[in-house]
């Protein structure tokens, strides 16, 4: 394919690293059709909105962008030239019909469980509307190219797709579909193509990661032994987890295998059981604070991250602080936290006892002031100590690289270039609530370390 051949495919991701896995795949899965990705949706000949569907107003949001990029569009049209435009993931799936009805100029309203079939959807785009959000995972990653290109030091990795646990507030298992495991022996396979390409820090991506499952019983704990001896990868990461899929061979990697990172994603959303049985999220908050303590006599260095959510329809000011002494008990070292919002389709939206805005917007502040606290003084307390780094990418100014340490906080270091992709040990020398500054650690750091 010569450069006068190519056409421009411009991907704007929303939200979670799962749809960053997804859309570099669309990339792969477009390349032979003469596809390559470019940053910008200017003179673009095809443009994918990859949505996701968990925050707030998330429908608005595609039709503000779906707004700018009609206009683009028309330009192209009246040059005689055509623009593909297409709506995937998330709020396709739940919005696909609307989606196609409001905005007429979009060719393509596809779900996240069809992309490998975007060489047929942009051969018939070009003649009719194509509408398609089917829910079968089983057959997208069988048919996926194998990846293009240089992945870079830090890689995705989709390991298991959907959702079975059916949350109240919840559209995953709507949007996602039920709980799909990919093979081991598919993922062995990609994660050492990955390897090969470059990558040394992979993260095993899933909506209930932990859930994964191979066909002889294996678990997630089972995976990660086998990708800890493949040649060339050094750090190993996985998220999203659930409370409820914990397992003995997990807290066992955890203890035994020193690429797997000690941190974890471990969403509670909240410290009430009454809230938590409203929620359908069938653990309770001393069943989490077990597997809290659990992880930390297995990996004593371990750090957590969770996701809050404030002002569930019943939330009495009580079952806050409930939440608010859970998080005391714990001490995050990240997190993500938001009031609630009700969202079309799930059980939650019907329900009675609506919390009033400013209650919850009181709530949430508290809230967030506490965490961020947290944060800040775990950051605080890496400061002199030295961490291997990988230097992902490059700074904000010149000669400045930045990257993720074992605890996935960000981190910008004075370094050379020819550093980027290398994991060096680094020594912290300030922090704040959301990121860290360092210098590249010298011999004598190292060994007092």
């Amino acid at each position: 394919m010569t450069a006068a051949n190519t056409k421009k495919l411009y991907i704007k991701t929303w939200g979670c690293q799962m749809n960053e896995y997804d859309s570099r795949r669309m990339a792969d899965v477009l390349a032979p059709l003469g596809y390559a990705a470019v940053d910008s949706a200017d003179d673009a000949d095809m443009v994918i909105l990859n949505t996701c569907h968990i925050r707030e107003k998330a429908t608005e949001k595609v039709f503000s962008d779906l707004g700018r990029i009609r206009d683009q569009k028309n330009e192209k049209a009246a040059r005689g030239e055509k623009m593909l435009v297409a709506v995937a993931g998330c709020v396709a799936q739940a919005e696909g019909e609307f989606i196609a009805k409001r905005a007429p100029y979009v060719d393509m309203v596809f779900g996240p469980q069809t992309y490998h079939l975007l060489p047929e959807m942009v051969v018939k785009a070009t003649g009719e509307r194509v509408i398609n959000t089917s829910l079968s995972a089983e057959n997208k990653f069988d048919n996926l190219p194998s990846e293009s290109g240089d992945v870079g030091p830090a890689a995705f990795l989709s390991i298991q797709e959907g959702c079975d646990k059916f949350c109240t507030f919840c559209v995953v298992p709507y949007t996602r579909g039920a709980e799909f495991s990919r093979p081991l022996a598919a993922i062995v396979d990609e994660a050492k193509r990955l390897a090969d390409r470059g990558a040394k820090d992979i993260t095993l991506l899933g909506q209930n990661v932990n859930a994964w499952h191979g066909q002889n019983g294996e678990t997630l704990g089972d995976l990660l032994y086998l990708l800890h001896d493949i040649p060339g990868i050094e750090q190993l990461r996985y998220m999203t987890s659930h409370p409820r899929d914990m397992h003995d061979r997990l807290y066992d990697a955890h203890r035994d295998l020193p690429k797997v990172m000690p941190f974890m994603h471990l969403p509670v959303q909240s410290g009430s059981d009454a809230i938590l049985k409203a929620m359908n999220r069938k653990h309770t908050a001393a069943e989490y604070m077990d597997i809290i303590e659990r992880l930390k006599k297995a990996r004593p260095d371990i750090a957590f991250s969770s996701d809050f959510i404030v002002g569930f329809p019943g939330e009495s000011d009580a079952q806050f602080e409930e939440t608010m002494d859970l998080i005391r008990a714990v001490g995050f070292a990240a997190s993500y936290s938001f009031k609630y919002s009700s969202r079309p389709g799930t059980p939650a939206a019907t329900m009675q006892g609506l919390i009033r805005e400013e209650i919850k917007s009181e709530r949430l502040t508290r809230l967030q002031e506490l965490l961020r606290t947290q944060h800040t003084a775990f950051n605080g307390t890496c400061v002199g100590k030295t961490m291997p780094v990988m230097f992902s990418g490059k700074g904000n100014r010149d000669g400045q690289l930045h990257g993720r340490t074992p605890y996935n906080q960000a981190i910008h270091v004075d370094a050379q270039a020819r550093l980027l992709g290398e994991i060096v040990p680094v020594e912290v020398t300030k922090a704040t609530a959301t990121a860290l500054s360092g210098r590249i650690a010298t011999r004598e750091t190292v060994l007092a370390a």
